[in-house]
């Protein structure tokens, strides 16, 4: 590949791009080796599953106030629903993602496998699109609940009055602060944020417990009301399923789990390739979140609905955004419900910075590989920039309101677990699986069922949703269109006939025929060798040898490149390359034949009929059309040195 001499980065930008991998612009990546790296020793399973807990067992800072609000004196009941679709829908489906994406990628990686071409990239850039949903709602829901808990704490209460926008803000500029100087998930931290608030929490709990029972006409009163409002148990569970989708903001760590799956500590025998410990390690995180998290859920979906006042959970009412703090408050004295504060507003805060690392990961591994975005899209503190200003803007939008932004989180995380049910679907019934084919494709309708209605019932989320996938998709196609005349080959290896046709026309001058194959029989060749002569006014002793690529996907952005040489019809040496795009190939061969031989190429090309815009776009879409023009800008942009740039040649 080509190798070109800059000037070097100022500091700040080299800051910017510390750890950016040099793919594109004619850069090689070093050699992975061919033995298969070991395992990283990663953490044990319970500790990464804090790490998973911050995010997860962070909605209890909010989550019973949205059921309240939701379901109302249902709430314990809906819960109930929440809880079973959980233990016996998406803990089996992403036990079974583990398995099959052991490396983080998640389901989006399962079904990117499925599909090819620009609808399987357009597929993806949805799925992205709710994925940052979900990510960034998360972070400035977590955010926002955490100054909820500042603003409404009794000592802070006058002073804070009317910041609650401001504070948000604050805690997102930190928590981008946290990562622009360089984030290393604290799983030690993670660790003491979790034990400390769910001791608290269980404290708060048992309390709210002992007040249930102590305090008997409440039971009494609540299951009075609710009878007088919905008649019977058959009715209650009816209108349970119907809110239920409004209640599955607790769903979301199952996403975190599997994203968090490389730092699990595996067997000493295990592979990148097999890593089984590693999978058994997070499906023990996987299971036993879920069980801590349900057993949570139901006690405090319980002690709220019938300790708090109904208008309390309303907006303006003390028990908005943090029901548990307002028990703690009532029930264990200010100085317990101000320590409990704190423990909720650290988590919350930390939860954003595990969302934050969710994108982290999962952004880049996607669109820079598709050519969607930038090339500084693979270093991590330009990424934490932009998604700190998109936070802000979110934060702006909603006023750091916690209700407004339910239905989005509910959105996003409603439509990747539908895609992960679907996914595994489809992998067990590949794997021939026929009982868990049908259980799957039970669980994926139900969730499909669910992310519907929350649709129907609260449309700004997938609004919301619609405008992070419009933006992803319009400033892919303008980065991609951007990025259209870049050598994009990331490697190029020849085979050994190959390797000799090179060796053998270094000792002259090296002259190349871009061919498109026909029917690639004698009297092809020998008419394209007399139409180049012709047109270029080439001497009949100087030989050529021909290149023929075939495009296979032109959606991939970035390949490595194989050169196969063979001898047609005795006489004729051709080489033949498959690539996403004919320009890129080319451009990449000469330029490597130019490093390894020392001599200048020369390619010869006809002029592509036709109107040159449309073959543009031809060339933009399906990898073909203007290729002339194309393959000497894409060597122009590799190659600044006119000297030492191949010559192109049209006629």
């Amino acid at each position: 590949m080509a190798t070109t001499e800059h000037s070097p980065p100022s500091r700040l930008r080299a800051w910017m791009l510390e750890g950016l991998s040099d793919m594109g612009k004619g850069r090689q990546p070093a050699p992975r080796p061919a033995e298969p790296e070991p395992v990283h020793k990663g953490q044990r399973w319970w500790r990464v599953m804090c790490l998973t807990g911050v995010d997860y067992f962070s909605t209890l800072g909010y989550q019973p106030g949205i059921a309240a609000l939701a379901a109302g004196l249902l709430s314990p009941v809906a819960t109930i629903v929440l809880i079973v679709v959980t233990l016996a829908g998406a803990l089996p489906v992403y036990r079974r993602v583990a398995e099959e994406s052991p490396h983080g990628e998640g389901s989006i990686a399962m079904l990117e496998r499925l599909l090819t071409f620009w609808k399987g990239k357009l597929f993806v850039l949805t799925l992205l699109g709710f994925a940052a949903t979900d990510f960034l709602i998360t972070i400035t829901l977590s955010a926002a609940d955490a100054s909820t808990h500042l603003v409404e704490n009794p000592h802070l209460a006058d002073a804070l009055h009317d910041r609650q926008v401001l504070i948000t803000l604050v805690l997102i500029a930190l928590l981008g602060a946290v990562f622009l100087k360089g984030f290393l998930e604290a799983i030690g931290v993670a660790v003491a944020l979790v034990g400390l608030y769910l001791a608290l929490n269980v404290v708060v709990v048992l309390t709210g417990l002992w007040h249930v029972a102590t305090e008997g006409h409440v039971i009494s009163d609540w299951s009075t009301a609710l009878t007088a409002e919905h008649g019977n148990v058959f009715a209650m569970v009816g209108v349970a399923l119907l809110v239920f989708p409004k209640l599955a903001l607790g769903l979301s760590g199952f996403e975190t789990g599997v994203a968090v799956m490389p730092h699990v500590k595996g067997d000493p025998g295990d592979t990148e390739a097999n890593p089984e410990g590693r999978i058994r390690g997070t499906k023990k995180l996987l299971t036993t979140a879920a069980l801590i998290m349900s057993v949570f859920l139901i006690a405090t979906s319980f002690i709220t609905t019938l300790l708090i006042p109904e208008k309390e959970f309303e907006s303006g009412g003390q028990a908005n955004g943090r029901a548990l703090a307002y028990l703690a408050h009532e029930y264990l004295g200010s100085a317990f419900g101000t320590v409990y504060d704190a423990s909720t507003i650290a988590i919350l805060w930390f939860a954003g910075a595990s969302a934050m690392a969710g994108l982290l990961n999962l952004m880049p591994r996607y669109l820079p590989r598709y050519g969607m975005a930038p090339h500084w899209a693979r270093a991590v503190r330009p990424m934490v920039i932009v998604f700190t200003l998109v936070g802000f803007l979110v934060t702006w939008i909603f006023d750091a309101d916690v209700d407004a932004q339910g239905g989005a989180y509910a959105t996003g995380v409603l439509v990747l677990i539908s895609s992960a049910a679907i996914a595994v679907t489809i992998a067990a019934r590949k794997a021939g699986q026929r009982n868990w084919t049908v259980g799957f494709a039970v669980i994926s309708a139900v969730f499909l069922y669910v992310t519907v209605a929350n649709v129907i019932e609260r449309p700004d989320g997938v609004k919301i949703g619609a405008c992070f996938i419009a933006g992803i998709i319009l400033v892919s196609l303008l980065s991609r269109l951007a990025r259209a005349f870049e050598l994009r080959v990331t490697s190029v290896s020849l085979d050994g006939m190959a390797q000799r046709f090179v060796r053998d026309i270094a000792s002259r001058r090296i002259r190349f025929i871009a061919n498109e194959p026909d029917n690639r029989d004698i009297t092809e060749y020998r008419e394209k060798i007399e139409q180049i002569r012709a047109d270029n006014d080439v001497p009949a002793q100087e030989d050529f040898v021909f290149v023929e690529v075939t495009v296979l996907d032109p959606s991939e952005f970035e390949a490595g490149l194989t050169v196969r040489g063979e001898v047609l019809h005795g006489r004729y040496r051709v080489l033949t390359l498959e690539s996403s795009s004919v320009p890129n190939a080319l451009a990449a061969l000469v330029l490597h034949v130019r490093d390894t031989t020392g001599g200048i190429p020369h390619i010869y090309f006809e002029w592509t009929e036709g109107n040159p815009f449309t073959n543009f776009l031809r060339f933009f879409l399906f990898g073909q059309g203007e290729v002339a023009p194309v393959t000497r800008e894409v060597l122009r942009e590799a190659e600044p040195d006119r000297a030492r740039r191949p010559r192109v040649h049209v006629g």
